[in-house]
């Protein structure tokens, strides 16, 4: 892999902005490795800096891992339009193009050649207002490196180790390898930071029990998929599952998080501006308020909107057509998007028809079913593809009403932030990695116990359950739908050959025609390049041109396979 050899960081401003023009040693600031940092303020620049990628990333969604995994899971389809490759690609396990993930790659390994330069020089700060503010931007450098490597390891199965901030031409390093250094960072990580409980932190930063969170899901991905015992370590040890949950028992009980009231209350669409005229909210009597972006539940979630200069692009891409322009028929979904990513009829069906989950609420209150919502809301059958009138209600663009009803704007964001009303610089939601209700379910699973199971079906005023995995599978299906997680635990739990053909023969529609998913046959039917490529992703052609010969491609992905073609539908 060939790493461009960026020499300083940029001033505070660049970084904040998430701008990627390093400075080189000769110009004219003089900032070098050797003098910057100097001062506490650079150092919570650089850290600035570390945070900015995930920001940039964003520019381009449909490469991020977020709205991959999302996709690639059985409870989303691809859809959007015959021209949205992306969506349907990630559904698919195929490739879009040659360069897909190119900004992946690029933005994660930029954030860990920051993160390695905060780890080589914090040492040049000599003052600091606060000894713990040292170990606190410390840690969440080790912490964000740790994340961009589950990020990349979990997408391509195995990549360069880049630890040195010498530009290097590496090969891919065994999985084995990466994730004994992710290992060692998060419990740097831990070790380093200070145990400062919610909401005594600066918000919008990782924290102590963020890194033990994120330790526990990686050990359960890693033993899971890779069947393995314990979790390596950089310095040749190995982490067990009982310091896993000693781990995750700390952040339970002194992290200060907790879980809200009412799952609802985690999503846009209970905002005081949106609710009161909201058919949903009115006719199902929910009491439950928008808690904001960093509320006590959210361990580790990416900033957007005005005040990170970033808006949620994700959200688009899942957003409904031509829904500005059809707003009173589509409220409170206004912001037109892609229609990518509509709910799979068999989550819909599993929930309903599911005992142990009679009356849950959290099914109307995380899907829109759009013939009974907004049966007025036509959509765009012209372009619509694989539409299951199914829509994702936890990222969705959502309007607003002023308190007087008066006016109706495109974004909710307008009248809490004061942002544009726009459908696009609009999208200020933020984007959760972790939160709360999945470490009681990953203690539960992990202590096979179902004290945290319980307590988040308590919260959807749920009867308790026995434990069983089965029953954490089902928890973690409905609790955590449409939040990135559910493909990655289909694949550690060994559960895709079993799971993923349920999409096929789903009802859908195609340009308005009634239509049955399928998937493609032959050498790009699912399971077959499930077998080949292990749910890994195709790193991106150039990079492996660039590193001539050094970096070899992922596994399935040689020759052009898994290469893009049509939709296989006669409806199209």
């Amino acid at each position: 892999m060939k790493i461009n050899k960026y020499i300083t960081l940029v001033a505070a401003a660049v970084l904040l902005a998430g701008c990627d023009e390093f400075l080189e040693t000769e110009s004219y600031t003089k900032k070098t490795t050797a003098t910057f940092p100097e001062t506490e303020a650079d150092a919570e620049s650089m850290i600035a800096g570390i945070y900015a990628v995930m920001s940039n990333n964003m520019l381009d969604p449909d490469e991020t891992p977020f709205y991959v995994y999302d996709l690639a899971s059985d409870d989303r389809l691809g859809g959007g339009s015959t021209s949205n490759r992306n969506a349907q690609s990630s559904d698919r396990l195929l490739s879009r193009d040659n360069e897909w993930f190119e900004d992946t790659w690029q933005w994660r390994y930029r954030g860990i050649f920051r993160a390695n330069n905060a780890i080589a020089t914090m040492d040049n700060v000599k003052v600091w207002k606060n000894a713990n503010n040292k170990n606190q931007y410390l840690g969440e450098a080790y912490f964000l490196r740790a994340f961009y490597y589950l990020d990349l390891i979990q997408l391509f199965g195995e990549v360069p180790l880049v630890l040195e901030l010498e530009a290097q031409n590496l090969p891919k390093s065994p999985a084995e390898k990466v994730y004994a250094q992710i290992t060692s960072d998060l419990l740097k990580a831990i070790e380093i930071m200070p145990a400062v409980a919610y909401p005594n932190f600066e918000k919008g930063h990782a924290t102590k029990w963020a890194a033990e969170a994120l330790l526990a899901r990686t050990f359960l991905f890693y033993t899971g998929y890779y069947n393995q015992e314990s979790l390596p370590n950089a310095d040749g040890g190995t982490v067990s599952k009982s310091q896993v949950i000693s781990l995750l028992e700390d952040c339970i009980n002194n992290s200060g998080h907790a879980l809200l009231p009412d799952q609802r209350s985690l999503w846009p669409y209970t905002n005081k501006y949106t609710k009161p005229t909201y058919k949903y909210i009115i006719e199902n009597n929910v009491d439950a308020e928008w808690a904001g972006d960093n509320n006590q539940e959210v361990l580790f979630a990416l900033g957007m909107g005005n005040v990170y200069g970033w808006t949620n692009r994700i959200v688009e891409f899942w957003g409904l057509r031509k829904a500005t322009e059809n707003a009173e028929a589509v409220y409170p979904f206004v912001p037109t998007g892609y229609s990518n990513g509509p709910v799979s009829r068999g989550l819909w069906d599993d929930w309903a028809n599911d005992p142990d989950y009679k009356d849950d609420y959290r099914r109307l209150g995380s899907i829109c079913d759009r013939l009974v919502e907004i049966p007025d809301y036509k959509g765009d059958a012209n372009k619509e593809v694989e539409n299951s009138n199914l829509f994702c209600k936890k990222y969705a663009g959502i309007g607003a009403r002023s308190e007087d009803g008066s006016t109706r704007y495109i974004s909710y964001s307008v009248l809490l932030f004061g942002s544009d009303d726009n459908n696009q610089r609009g999208l200020t939601q933020g984007l959760i990695h972790i939160r709360f209700a999945d470490v009681l379910l990953m203690h539960s699973e992990l202590t096979q116990t179902a004290d945290g199971m319980n307590k988040v079906r308590a919260r959807a005023k749920l009867p308790a359950l026995n434990y069983s995995l089965e029953n954490i599978k089902k928890e973690r299906r409905y609790e955590l739908c449409f939040e990135a997680l559910r493909w990655n635990d289909l694949r550690r739990w060994g559960d895709i050959n079993v799971i993923m053909p349920n999409q096929v023969g789903q009802s859908i529609l195609n340009r308005g025609k009634d239509d049955k998913y399928v998937q493609f046959d032959g050498e790009l039917e699912f399971m077959k390049r499930y077998q080949e490529t292990g749910g890994f992703w195709k790193i991106p052609e150039k990079e492996v041109i660039l590193s001539n010969g050094v970096l070899i491609q992922s596994k399935g992905w040689e020759d052009k396979k898994g290469e893009w073609t049509k939709l296989p539908y006669n409806t199209i």
